[in-house]
């Protein structure tokens, strides 16, 4: 019997292999990078601080939904934050919102899907928003205790 020689796989080789993958991921990466820049300009601190103010329950819900629909770079969330409860947004809508803003994304979803397979984008993003009210929810009583 003939022993099977497995092909080694080169540094070379595992380079171009992850260049063309990350090439093919190219145009949906600029596509999601270009859409979360579009909402960024177009939907302001202010408009989004006219939605908040309505409760614990609702401000969470509200949090996580903006936050979902407006993903993007943490760092950006934080300036909006900063904005928003300089307006006197609440700190469970502020949380829901930097929570969702980096974990959920809905803009993101289509090329998740694609990398990822329908089903594991699918739970990920449904245990994803349920623990985002949960940790918001948590770390404002949290930072009430301290």
């Amino acid at each position: 019997m003939k022993d099977k020689i497995k092909k080694q796989i080169t540094p070379k080789i595992a380079f171009k292999k992850a260049l063309n993958n990350f090439l093919s991921m190219t145009p949906m990466l600029l596509g999601v990078i270009g859409f979360v820049a579009v909402l960024q300009t177009y939907v302001t601190p202010d408009m989004l601080s006219h939605l908040f103010g309505y409760g614990t329950t609702t401000d969470i819900f509200t949090g996580t939904f903006i936050g979902a629909i407006s993903s993007g770079n943490p760092a950006v969330s934080y300036i909006i934050s900063d904005q928003l409860l300089n307006q006197g947004v609440t700190l469970y809508a502020l949380a829901a919102f930097i929570l969702a803003w980096v974990t959920l994304g809905i803009v993101q979803l289509p090329a998740e899907a694609s990398v990822f397979g329908l089903k594991f984008t699918f739970y990920k993003n449904i245990l994803t928003l349920f623990a985002t009210m949960l940790v918001a929810y948590f770390t404002v009583l949290t930072l009430q205790v301290l």
